[in-house]
């Protein structure tokens, strides 16, 4: 399995993704498209990005009953994303509801993933606000085990907790890491970041990275930054 650095698109509308991409001329992508951009825009974002060559991650991190999980993941399989996701939280039966879901009658299906702790939460506001008082690096372990034991490829963690990830779960247990920053850019309302060449010396096997390309003034230079950092 190789590496790829993962563009977060998180745009407000189609033009403005359409506009973001036509930087990149005839270069294929692995991009993100989240929650704001699939519900402005609706499932059409998705089939044009595809169209034009590039890999998607749908982040939608689905967190509902097994059901309802499962007839969701049924839908969304039809657009042929690369990847996607849920909430580990949602329980075993959930996730497994989830594979289900997104597995074709052929049996092929993109990976799925699950969400374990998002990088914006911190372990003071984890056991404050969500009265888990285990530590969040046992929070971590312990969902991606049960997301393992649900059939799921990997989860979506911190690079600064992959290698316990991987010791728990197996060298092959897929880790996609958010919250990386250059070092040079602040953190914004991520709280347990790292950067590109970090998180490959961490053993992530793919990062997510928003604004500092998105936002960056010349984002192809950026992009080919992180490409060179984590990947080359």
């Amino acid at each position: 399995m190789g590496k790829a650095v993962i563009i977060a698109c998180d745009f407000k509308n189609k033009e403005d993704t359409i506009d973001f991409l036509d930087k990149f001329e005839n270069e294929k992508l692995f991009l993100k498209i989240g929650m704001e951009l699939f519900y402005s825009e609706g499932p059409d974002i998705v089939r044009e990005i595809k169209n034009r060559g590039h890999k998607i991650f749908l982040d939608l991190k689905l967190h509902d009953i097994p059901n309802t999980v499962e007839k969701a993941m049924r839908s969304l399989s039809n657009l042929d994303v690369d990847m996607t996701n849920v909430h580990a939280a949602g329980t075993k039966d959930m996730m497994e509801a989830g594979l289900r879901g997104l597995t074709k009658e052929d049996g092929t299906r993109p990976i799925l993933i699950a969400v374990t702790q998002l990088t914006s939460t911190s372990e003071e506001r984890m056991k404050k606000e969500l009265l888990i008082d285990k530590s969040i690096e046992d929070v971590v372990m312990h969902y991606a085990e049960n997301a393992k034991e649900a059939g799921l490829n990997g989860v979506v963690c911190s690079p600064l907790e992959v290698q316990a990830v991987k010791q728990k779960c197996g060298k092959d247990f897929i880790t996609v890491t958010p919250g990386i920053r250059f070092e040079s850019k602040d953190a914004g309302d991520q709280v347990r970041i790292t950067t590109p060449a970090k998180a490959r010396e961490l053993g992530s096997d793919y990062i997510v990275v928003g604004r500092p390309i998105t936002a960056s003034e010349n984002p192809v230079e950026a992009y080919k930054r992180c490409v060179n950092d984590f990947v080359d």
